[in-house]
């Protein structure tokens, strides 16, 4: 075993100095399979990234959240709008009862949106502001991410106090810095409003949701003084399940209730939505699963070239090599010896070539994580798939010229030259 180990390094270290000795023809080789690792761990990093930011988002959004609205999500050209058009807006006195009746709900807030507004300050103001209007718990719910300032107190929030929460785009329009916006007093729709927090830039939705950047967030009660929600807004409930509770209880018990709040007999249908986030994550792994498979088709074209690279060149080294190799024979090393010892070099080449094909791709990681558009992730899992992916094709493209390095006659071998 010992003997055998070391003849194994003495080939290894063979096949360093061969690499160091043929620059060109090593780096040509190279950059074959650098090239094809490059590619397919860039489609797996980049489908794992936007797959990481659409989940981290819908997270923020609440995968455990069920949204009471008048309207379902989803449909095509066969949505049945008319069948809901004539349904009731959710009222703000259904969440009373949905908070005392339904158990396996921890949290729960009634909200409306509209977009459009004017928000002054002095002789500055911005245009197209979404007010948002949100009862107490919200923040318990969403993910607001508040740098200065506070949420509203429940006292704030139940009597309508005139206090507000100032999107990143709004504060920066505004005023000079975030802190400079707390305790000032804005005007929205002609209304005083003392802003009591500012929220932290979150940039542009990859799914459409709200990002709180171009909105000021006001108390339900408040607001409801500013716009009329039942002409200009479609109201909706935000229901949090407990921990441990699925969303399929949740939805029954909240189903229930709403029922016996609409006063429906058992035969007819639902008047209102359930709606959930979660319901996105079987179109998601579909979807994600699709674009895995293609990318990685197409980027193994690349990775195919590289192999057939490598197999090139290792043919020339069994050729260059072919008196050693019957040296190495006449002497007592066996073929799997010689095998190994030139399967060795091809996988060598090829994990030089994999883990320059990942440094790329960490570099291009980089890149876009600069620009803070996008967050691109290189995970450990692509690493290590790198990785193996290099040592397979090593193996694959390196079999065919070690076997036959192997079966040379050690008499013609050593006279091939």
């Amino acid at each position: 075993m010992i003997a055998t180990l070391k003849i194994l390094w003495n080939s290894f270290r063979m096949a360093m100095q061969e690499l160091r000795v043929n620059k060109l023809r090593t780096f040509l080789s190279l950059l074959g399979i650098t090239i094809g690792i490059f590619c397919i761990i860039a489609v797996y990093a980049l489908t794992y990234s936007l797959e990481h930011n659409i989940r981290k988002e819908l997270a923020d959004l609440g995968d455990d959240v069920v949204y009471v609205q008048k309207w379902p999500w989803g449909g095509n050209g066969d949505y049945p709008w008319w069948k809901y058009m004539n349904r009731p807006l959710p009222e703000y006195k259904d969440l009373k009862p949905i908070q005392d009746k339904v158990q396996s709900a921890s949290y729960a807030s009634f909200n409306f949106e509209v977009s459009g507004k004017k928000v002054e300050y002095g002789n500055d103001y911005m245009d197209g502001v979404t007010m948002m209007a949100v009862s107490n718990d919200f923040d318990q719910i969403q993910a607001m991410q508040i740098t200065n300032g506070r949420f509203f107190a429940n006292s704030e929030s139940n009597s309508g106090v005139n206090v507000g929460i100032l999107g990143a785009t709004v504060w920066d329009g505004l005023f000079p810095s975030p802190e400079a916006a707390i305790g000032k007093v804005v005007k929205v729709a002609g209304r005083d409003v003392k802003i009591v927090g500012v929220l932290k830039k979150k940039g542009e939705s990859m799914i459409g949701g709200p990002t709180f950047d171009n909105a000021i967030v006001l108390p339900y009660r408040f607001a409801r003084t500013v716009v009329d929600e039942r002409r200009f807004a479609d109201p909706y409930i935000l229901v949090k399940a407990k921990p441990n509770v699925s969303m399929e209880q949740l939805k029954d018990e909240l189903r229930g209730v709403m029922r016996a709040l609409h006063r429906l007999k058992p035969r007819e249908e639902d008047d209102f939505a359930l709606n959930e986030i979660s319901s996105a994550n079987d179109s998601l792994n579909a979807m994600f699963g699709a674009i895995n498979l293609g990318g990685g088709f197409i980027a193994g074209f690349a990775l195919i070239v590289g192999a057939f690279g490598i197999a090139n060149i290792m043919f020339v080294t069994v050729k260059e090599r072919t008196s050693i190799i019957g040296l190495k024979k006449a002497i007592g090393a066996r073929r799997g010896i010689i095998l190994m010892e030139f399967l060795l070099e091809a996988v060598c080449l090829c994990l030089i070539g994999g883990t320059l094909g990942l440094l790329l791709v960490y570099g291009l990681t980089v890149l876009i994580n600069m620009s803070g558009s996008f967050e691109m992730v290189l995970s450990l899992g692509n690493i290590i798939k790198g990785l193996s992916i290099s040592a397979v094709v090593g193996v694959l493209a390196g079999f065919i010229p070690a076997y036959t390095a192997s079966k040379l006659d050690p008499v013609v071998a050593i006279r091939s030259n």
